[in-house]
């Protein structure tokens, strides 16, 4: 007797231990990008910097690593990187856990990181070929392996979605009279046959994965469209995790004519209705995907327009008559994208309210709806010049999304990434970052 209650409990404790594979709930992914590492000045992000962090964080997702298009291979994306440290990043990296024992470090692919002929994606034509499939699956054992990681996430380039545009009533009518005679746009022609494949690979890659026990996560990046790409219930079961990047819905690169939120938790009036948080997860929830195992992506950052003397004063989104992305950061030097410390360093402060023209001060429209997001703007001038309008990331709307996540009883949160946090405390008086803090503190 007592010999079946001992086995009983083996039993259950193993169970637990298989469904939750991510170490509790909730949990916070935390996406470092070795990129940062080698940037110059302020927006640098060394691994001393990162160790505050790791308090907060659960899991480390390390990125990014790519394919080689000849031979399959998983392989590093920061050679030179790899190179100009003298030892491996990728250890350091993964010795990080001797501080935090508990943490789970992942090695990521893809991630919209690595660079892709869109006339012969490399991601997709590995999927077409089991033989292709077999040098990526033994590669990327092997680098886990190798370095001590702890499983592989997969940040996989499938094609992005066209942006949608708002239509009037003359406009829908147009638009469905030309639809007649041209279609709709066309993402991937073998979207269908691409979908199993993926399947498989996935199968395949865990069951590989299997007898270390290491983990395997798919990170959803911005704009790829899961109905066309993710058969979620075939899915499911050999993934530990799904990372919904649920943001960029609108960004300068995609609309450069109108500025609007790039990251709403809920849908916009009269805006395409899947370009949000709740719809996203709910897709994800509607085809059996357990809520344990979807975590919603929170970026760092923001994206920038310029806009013009035609865009109006008020700086209520969308706002037409933009002209293209704004300036770059003085850190990220990314023209229309602004960290988190790039926004605060723009609103109003003591620093910058007697400032005029490019340098002067943005007007901050916070969000009393808690569904959408904050933005800051500068009206165009007299002369049409330095007018900015950014939609961002900050940690009062990151909390919001938290609470988001802790009201439908997801997972946990990723946050995308760590880089972009304001890690000096530039914008907190000392307190760094504070955007992950907001989004721990609020799960």
């Amino acid at each position: 007797m007592k010999l079946f209650a001992f086995v009983s409990v083996a039993v259950v404790l193993l169970a637990i231990g298989q469904t939750d594979a991510l170490g509790g709930s909730p949990h916070v992914l935390c996406y470092y990008d070795g990129g940062s590492y080698i940037r110059e000045g302020l927006s640098k992000l060394t691994l001393n910097d990162l160790e505050p962090a790791l308090q907060f964080c659960t899991h480390l997702i390390y990125g990014y690593a790519g394919i080689n298009p000849t031979s399959h291979k998983l392989v590093s994306n920061n050679e030179k990187l790899e190179l100009d440290l003298g030892s491996s990043l990728l250890r350091q990296v993964t010795s990080l856990k001797k501080k935090k024992p508990d943490l789970k470090v992942l090695l990521s692919v893809g991630g919209d990181k690595d660079v892709v002929d869109p006339e012969n994606n490399k991601y997709l034509t590995l999927l077409e070929s089991s033989n292709a499939r077999i040098p990526f699956i033994n590669s990327a054992h092997s680098l886990v392996k190798t370095y001590g990681f702890d499983g592989l996430d997969l940040g996989w380039q499938f094609p992005k979605n066209k942006p949608k545009k708002v239509h009037g009533g003359i406009g829908k009518f147009w638009k469905g009279f030309k639809k007649i005679f041209t279609g709709d746009h066309i993402v991937d022609e073998k979207s269908e046959e691409h979908k199993e494949e993926f399947v498989a690979l996935v199968r395949e890659l865990k069951n590989a994965f299997r007898p270390d026990g290491y983990l395997l996560g798919l990170s959803v990046l911005p704009n790829v469209n899961s109905s066309l790409f993710f058969d979620v219930p075939a899915l499911i079961n050999n993934l530990d995790y799904v990372n919904l990047h649920a943001y960029d819905f609108q960004t300068p690169e995609r609309n450069n004519e109108v500025a609007d939120f790039p990251a709403p938790i809920n849908e916009l009036n009269e805006r395409n209705p899947e370009s949000n948080v709740n719809f996203q997860v709910n897709y994800w929830i509607n085809n059996h995907a357990p809520t344990s195992k979807i975590n919603v992506g929170i970026p760092t950052y923001g994206r920038a327009w310029k806009i013009t003397k035609d865009s109006g004063l008020t700086g209520l989104p969308p706002v037409a008559e933009a002209d293209g992305v704004a300036p770059a950061g003085l850190q990220t030097q990314i023209p229309g994208f602004l960290s988190w410390p790039e926004v605060c360093a723009k609103l109003p402060n003591p620093a910058n309210q007697h400032l005029k023209g490019a340098d002067g001060p943005l007007r901050k429209v916070g969000d009393p709806t808690k569904r959408f997001g904050s933005y800051a703007y500068r009206s165009a001038d007299d002369s049409g010049e330095n007018g900015v309008w950014v939609g961002y990331e900050d940690p009062d709307t990151a909390a919001l999304k938290a609470a988001f996540v802790k009201t439908r009883g997801l997972g946990g949160v990723a946050i995308v990434d760590l880089s972009f946090d304001d890690f000096r405390g530039a914008c907190t008086g000392g307190e760094k970052y504070p955007i992950l803090r907001a989004i721990k503190y609020k799960l």
